[in-house]
């Protein structure tokens, strides 16, 4: 039986060849030079990130009633803010590496481009950069940030590859088959250590780690499925996804962070990080359950002066037109999303006006109730606006706020029900009478023997009174037959029986 190769040496123990398969290599390199332009892995990560959120976190601002372009209107603000202050925050709790016994020294601490952003610190001056520009643009920060949740966790996942590259955020040592190598790293002064980022790899693996920065881009991936589908199902707002995108990404930070080795400062002898990751998700997770319930609605999402400028332009914003479930109270939306009123609920009630559905005749059935959170429904569901069901026909009640009547025929424009004779009140806009019979075609009620017009099936004329007993119409003259059965003459005087 042949041999095993003889593999690369780790920590004094020689690992065949056919292990060493099994592991993930890390990148020989994490910068190229371009002439005298150095391109590195990690800036790269970072930028793909900001434009896959921007794009995407578009789509879901437009989505919400948003308008296009706002959010690189925002993002020029914000992404500037977080790269400052995830700096800050990685140099302010690591500055023994840039101000004490580290390998760096003080002025590295400006080179963002070496590596080095701590996501929290990315996170809270992101969010202040944010919230400037979209006072700027008269946009609601809350409505916005459970917009671009998702995205900005997408965003960092894809931002750990950056670390990948710089062989970094990685753990302790493990045998199992997705561990990550470590290389050795030599720079233009021959100079060896695996933490050069500008450096190449010589060959030699130093260590086989957990790939922290692999679990950590699979938890937030998992954490962006997750948010999504609760977006989708429950839609939530006024910053909730916000906050639940914070406290699922610090669930995951706290595990990972435990089990990290790189260099990192240390309080009682934890990482700092483990103790940012349980203060920040204990303020997400109370924001998340003492913020408002619902969603906003419409033209709601923005301040009242921007609200009402788009609704002069003709802009409608999200309406929400799904029909009610069991965990879509409106009424409860409807008070955490009005409880001031404001030129931006005038413009989204002005907004529902103009999608308000319409009867036979092709007019616009007005809602009697004045709430805020009315939306559009099926004809199928309860009707939002006078608070009473449809019945079994299918059909939606008018806008009398009566329910339709058993015959399974609708109410009609003169707001009274249809009685018990299972027809429809006519065109005329009166109801039938007890006869049990419809009104006919000349706008008037029958007549009040209790029959309808007569038996020789003609209508009356225009002078309102009865044809008589010989069963013939009255003439143009506007008399009514006399008692001798024959009609008028073409005199159009009435026959008498003393006239011949």
């Amino acid at each position: 039986m042949p041999t095993p190769l003889a593999g690369p040496t780790i920590d004094g123990t020689t690992h065949s060849t056919a292990t060493i398969l099994a592991y993930i290599p890390s990148p020989p390199e994490g910068v190229w030079n371009l002439g005298p332009f150095p391109i590195r892995a990690y800036a790269l990560c970072i930028i793909a990130g900001i434009i896959v959120a921007v794009f995407w976190g578009n789509r879901r601002w437009k989505a919400r009633g948003g308008q296009e372009g706002e959010v690189l209107d925002v993002a020029i603000w914000a992404v500037p803010f977080g790269l400052i202050g995830g700096r800050l925050y990685h140099v302010a709790t690591d500055w023994q590496t840039y101000f004490g016994d580290g390998p760096k020294e003080p002025i590295d601490a400006l080179k963002i481009w070496d590596g080095g952003l701590g996501i929290w610190g990315a996170v809270l001056f992101g969010a202040l950069g944010a919230w400037i520009g979209a006072r700027r643009h008269g946009i609601k920060l809350p409505p916005f940030g459970d917009a671009l949740a998702p995205a900005i966790l997408l965003a960092q996942a894809i931002g750990r590859l950056g670390n990948y590259f710089n062989q970094e955020l990685y753990g302790g040592e493990t045998t199992l088959p997705w561990g990550l190598e470590i290389y050795e790293r030599v720079d233009s002064s021959g100079f060896a250590d695996p933490g050069l980022i500008a450096g190449t790899s010589n060959g030699v693996v130093v260590a086989v780690v957990h790939p922290t920065f692999l679990y950590e881009m699979l938890w937030n991936i998992f954490v962006v499925i997750v948010l999504v589908l609760v977006d989708r199902r429950f839609r939530i707002g006024h910053g909730r996804l916000f906050a639940l995108y914070v406290a699922g990404y610090c669930v995951g930070r706290f595990g990972i962070e435990l089990m990290r080795t790189d260099p990192a400062t240390h309080i009682f002898g934890t990482r700092i990080n483990v103790f940012t990751a349980v203060v920040v998700f204990a303020c997400a997770a109370a924001y998340f359950v003492l913020a408002p319930r619902g969603r906003e609605q419409g033209l709601a999402i923005y301040h009242p002066e921007r609200a009402a400028e788009l609704e002069a332009l003709g802009a409608v914003g999200y309406v929400d037109d799904r029909e009610d479930g069991p965990d879509h109270d409106v009424e409860a939306e409807a008070q955490a999303a009005g409880r001031n009123s404001s030129a931006a609920e005038a413009a989204l009630a002005a907004a529902i006006a103009r999608h308000t559905p319409r009867d036979a005749a092709g007019e616009p059935l007005e809602s009697s109730s004045s709430s805020d959170a009315w939306v559009l429904e099926s004809d199928t569901s309860d009707d939002a606006a006078d608070g009473t069901p449809d019945v079994a026909d299918g059909t939606s009640d008018v806008a009398d706020g009566t329910p339709d009547d058993t015959d399974g025929t609708p109410d009609v424009v003169d707001g009274t029900p249809d009685v018990a004779d299972s027809t429809p009140d006519d065109a005329d806009g009166t109801p039938d009478v007890a006869d049990g019979t419809p009104d006919v075609a000349d706008g008037t009620p029958d007549v009040a023997d209790g029959t309808p017009d007569d038996a020789d099936g003609t209508p009356d004329d225009a002078d309102g009174t009865p044809d008589d007993a010989d069963g013939t119409p009255d003439d143009a003259d506007g008399t009514s037959d006399v008692t001798d059965g024959t009609p008028d003459d073409a005199d159009s005087t009435p026959d008498d029986a003393d006239r011949k």
